[in-house]
């Protein structure tokens, strides 16, 4: 049983490291090629935007191909940004606002061709994943107005796109929905709860007493 674990630890290490050494060149090639970060952003919102498309027209495998391929732009954007010194403030801004654009494109391309096929059902759940979605990204954003950190819960960005490349490719984009519907929302909650207990303990918290004045002596 131990070896059998070992083995398999191996192999996982082995697939890791494979993926890890990829991903470095890829991004070692960019940086001297010397796009700008916020390029490779934009051109991973493009290649959403064509997965939306293919999503509308029902070719729901291609668009899962399409989306892996635009996670590609989302591994390496940030990690070319630090690489060639080029990390900014706006850079992470901006990088936020085109992953909310992709991730509405890909819905909306769900919505088209739920509402060509005349599934009213599945409308409104692709509209409530939608909701969910936004609210993950906008509760974290207003809790850490607030509070110092709130990345608690299960469902980001991260597993959103690949629930979404797994119901793409295996033809399983139903109950993909549903447990992103499911997720997303509890997530929510979970973050509202969390930041809720967060504020009760800063306002419990006594302020530390301000030092005392030293009066001015006359020299």
């Amino acid at each position: 049983m131990a070896g059998a674990q070992k083995t398999r630890w191996t192999y996982t290490g082995l697939i890791g490291k494979v993926f890890g050494v990829a991903i470095h060149q890829i991004v070692r090639w960019l940086a001297l090629s010397k796009i700008h970060p916020n390029a490779l952003t934009f051109i991973g919102l493009l290649i959403n935007i064509y997965a939306a498309y293919l999503f509308s027209v029902g070719h729901f495998r291609w668009a899962g191909l399409v989306v892996l391929g635009a996670a590609l732009f989302d591994m390496v954007d940030g990690r070319v940004a630090r690489s060639t010194g080029q990390v900014t403030r706006f850079g992470g801004f901006f990088d936020s606002v085109l992953d909310r654009y992709s991730d509405l494109g890909l819905f909306m391309g769900l919505l088209v061709y739920y509402a060509l096929i005349s599934r009213p059902g599945y409308i409104v759940l692709t509209a409530v994943v939608m909701t969910g979605s936004v609210m993950v990204s906008y509760s974290r954003a207003r809790a850490e107005c607030t509070i110092t950190k709130c990345k608690v819960g299960f469902l980001e960005r991260p597993e959103r796109i690949v629930l979404i490349i797994i119901g793409a490719l295996f033809d399983r984009m139903a109950p993909v929905l549903w447990i992103i519907a499911i997720l997303s929302n509890l997530t929510v909650i979970h973050r509202m709860i969390y930041t809720f207990q967060e504020c009760k303990r800063i306002e419990s918290t006594p302020e530390p007493p301000e030092p005392q004045r030293q009066p001015l002596v006359p020299a």
